[in-house]
């Protein structure tokens, strides 16, 4: 016979039950915005509450977004640029690291703008600035990418040498320029350098020798990018759409980086010029996608921009496949950040630290499937309700079509019964694609992984997957790279490798 028991419970008592006084998710007037003033992302897990995203409550619209590839990262970003154009008619500006977005904005009727491929920048543009600040901006970008911080002399030499430049091209160093104007270019401060050099008056011609160098590396006939004339007004950019800066045909790291730099100073400068806006709304949206240099270093434009908050009208979103490339400070100061599948632990270990969250986000956050997230929210006062959450699926404007390989082929029994590993992994079909393209695999042969796809219901046994790979020539150092960039350890990879003979 079953007895029960009866208690008399006070409410004071109730209160103090975490789930009850501390619910996993904030309220609904928190999750539950203006249709017309706020961006619906998707339903939370717990209890089944629409989510839509508005910067109004936040610290600043400013936004991180980390996940693994497949995790849905690009498509997410599409979906939050979709609607904020929507929204708030925002603009945006890709710059785009891998050139990973070129196709989807040429679909969507955007403009797509190719450094290395007919288009220049040149740094020293001033778009409204003062002379004196532009060239502080570009000495800072110098220290960023090269060791001249190492060499104090000859950062003064390429300092002055900027300043004379204008000077020389009849601009005011302490005044904002005249429209219309043409800069001086890298070129010109390099012939100062030079004539300096020359004259033989100098007292130390190896630090000038070593100043011209360095400028050198970013004006050599063919690598001369940001040393020419600019074909492209970043002003008239930043109000243009959806814009697609492709830097995958530059040189190297540091090529992106300097162009990454130049626009990310460029379009703060111009939402400075413009001040505060009257209207609600983000007018513009700056995107970097694994732009680790921009985003890690302390001395980078980006981490200035994150701490300086919500006063001009434009969001900066930094995403990256590996959170420890993202600065910590970055985490601290921005207003939201995205989470999607996350699984090695020194990046959950990194995550945690910087967000405060619990051990069951964390647990979650390893277990995502594609498209789910865990959101974390920085108010501007103190709030009374967990700041982190889990979405659902992140419900976007197109179906997320989710492609499966599957580990049945190659893992033993008791690995599947033990669960030591993911026994399939997932990919969002873009992420999945330029993953693909990314390891040289030509249209062709991604074409036919994709047919081979979705005959088979869109899921494919990992040794067939590979063996794909290898017959349309992508290297083995290349298949091992992808492999580790999924989770899989070494022993796994071994025995993949060995079963295809790669």
């Amino acid at each position: 016979m079953t007895l029960i028991r009866l208690q008399h419970i006070m409410s004071n008592e109730i209160a103090k039950r975490a789930f009850l006084s501390r619910p996993p998710e904030p309220p609904s007037d928190v999750l539950i915005n203006d249709p017309f003033g706020s961006i619906f992302i998707g339903t939370t897990k717990i209890f089944k509450m629409p989510f839509s995203w508005t910067y109004t409550n936040l610290a600043n619209p400013h936004m991180s977004i980390v996940g693994i590839t497949g995790s849905g990262k690009s498509y997410f970003i599409k979906t939050l640029l979709i609607r904020a154009s929507y929204v708030w008619n925002s603009n945006a500006i890709i710059i785009d690291w891998a050139g990973e977005y070129r196709d989807w904005v040429k679909q969507s009727g955007g403009v797509v703008v190719a450094l290395a491929k007919g288009d220049y920048l040149n740094i020293m543009d001033l778009s409204s600035m003062k002379p004196l600040d532009r060239v502080k901006q570009i000495i800072n970008a110098f220290d960023l990418l090269t060791d001249i911080g190492q060499y104090p002399e000859q950062k003064r030499l390429t300092e002055e040498a900027l300043e004379q430049s204008y000077t020389n091209f009849g601009f005011i160093p302490y005044e904002k320029p005249p429209e219309g104007k043409d800069a001086p270019t890298l070129k010109d401060v390099i012939a100062l350098l030079d004539e300096k050099l020359q004259e033989g008056t100098y007292e130390y011609p190896a630090e000038l020798e070593n100043a011209i160098y360095r400028l050198r590396q970013f004006a050599r006939e063919g690598e001369d990018f940001f040393a020419r004339k600019s074909t492209l007004d970043l002003g008239k950019l930043a109000n243009s759409g959806l814009v697609d800066v492709d830097v995958s045909g530059l040189p190297d790291e540091r090529f992106r980086a300097l162009a990454g730099l130049f626009i990310v100073q460029t379009v703060t400068e111009k939402m400075r010029a413009e001040g505060w806006l009257s209207v609600k709304g983000l007018k513009t949206i700056l995107v970097l996608d694994e732009a680790w240099k921009l985003a890690k270093d302390d001395k980078s434009a980006v981490i200035t921009i994150i701490r300086e908050g919500r006063k001009y009208g434009f969001a900066l979103i930094v995403a990256s496949q590996n959170p420890t490339d993202i600065n910590e400070a970055i985490f601290s100061n921005v207003g939201t950040t995205f989470m999607l599948k996350v699984k090695f632990e020194n990046f959950l270990n990194f995550l945690q630290s910087s967000l405060n969250f619990s051990q069951f986000i964390r647990t979650e956050i390893s277990r995502f499937g594609v498209g789910q997230a865990a959101v974390e929210m920085a108010f501007q006062s103190a709030i009374r309700f967990p700041g982190t959450f889990i979405l659902e699926r992140i419900e976007g404007e197109e179906p997320l079509h989710v492609y499966v390989i599957t580990l049945s082929d190659i893992l033993t029994q008791g690995e599947v019964s033990a669960k030591i590993i993911e026994n399939e992994f997932q990919f969002e079909q873009g992420e999945l694609q330029n993953k693909l393209i990314e390891l040289n695999m030509n249209k062709i042969g991604v074409d036919e992984v994709f047919s081979k796809l979705n005959q088979s219901g869109r899921k494919m046994k990992i040794l067939d997957f590979v063996q794909d790979l290898k017959l349309n020539d992508v290297s083995t150092n290349n298949i091992v790279l992808f492999l580790k960039g999924i989770g899989l350890d070494d022993v796994i990879i071994t025995r993949i490798i060995s079963r295809v003979g790669a």
